[in-house]
């Protein structure tokens, strides 16, 4: 199995976070991949249908904010391309509210058939991922040319929020920003799909998720003490809410 990560290329940066690709030809061993939040809207393209949950995933699928830990399983082997979305992207690139997809994934033909049953169609034929990816950068810088509703004031909240997800920051921007607490609230719903809390939240668990996956640390409370957590007990409750395993579990899971 084969895992990279890419940097979008400059016709999709302003919008593109990072993109991962996962090629797996074994294609008789089942393979899952866990899903936990990490504030980001995704598109994902698999090229074959596998599961979320209990339900069937489509070959495109759209995501809005993941809370609840969800994992999507294939029976054979697979190529996955996810592009993840700054986290204002959906109601700007996609025209919907953020709300309305988080924690519910949809089919993105269901959205805009019209548009994408083509390029699925050319996505499940080409012949190599690099085409794929050119294939998605096509898709994508189109929307980003003809996206409309940025909010510029939610998107550098939503960064400083996400560079410094301390406690205090919520306060902190809102007041540089000159919102009030039901405005601020309101905005991040529609256009984030979640509280500024929650998203603060899931912000501080993917900063140390990254320093688990990695293994830079001694301690599991030095992880929690450089992000920010009360104590090692807060870390792990936050981890548990965001992946239902503890931070051991995790780190044991497959070995």
């Amino acid at each position: 199995m084969k895992v990279k990560n890419l940097q979008p290329n400059a016709t999709v940066a302003a919008c593109i976070e990072r993109i991962l690709v996962i090629e797996n030809d074994r294609t008789s061993t089942p393979f899952s991949l866990p899903l936990f939040a990490n504030g980001l809207p995704t598109l994902l393209f698999t090229s074959a249908k596998g599961r979320i949950g209990n339900n069937s995933a489509a070959h495109l699928t759209l995501f809005g904010q993941t809370i609840l830990p969800e994992t999507l399983a294939f029976r054979a082997g697979f190529v996955l391309i996810a592009y993840f979305f700054k986290p204002c992207s959906l109601r700007s690139i996609f025209g919907i509210s953020a709300l309305e997809l988080t924690d519910k994934p949809v089919d993105l033909n269901l959205l805009a058939p019209k548009k994408t049953l083509e390029l699925q169609e050319r996505l499940l034929n080409a012949g190599s991922t690099e085409n794929r990816i050119a294939l998605l950068n096509s898709y994508i810088s189109g929307l980003i040319k003809d996206s409309k509703n940025r909010n510029s004031v939610i998107e550098y909240a939503a960064s400083k929020i996400a560079h410094r997800p301390s406690p205090e920051i919520l306060t902190l921007v809102q007041k540089e920003l000159h919102l009030t607490e039901r405005t601020f609230q309101r905005m991040f719903d529609r256009d984030i799909g979640i509280t500024p809390s929650l998203y603060r939240r899931i912000c501080q668990f993917n900063s140390a998720f990254q320093q688990l996956n990695s293994r830079t640390f001694d301690k599991l409370s030095d992880i929690a003490f450089q992000h920010g957590y009360a104590d090692q007990s807060h870390y792990v409750r936050s981890f548990k809410e965001f992946t239902n395993l503890t931070p051991k579990d995790y780190l044991n899971f497959g070995s």
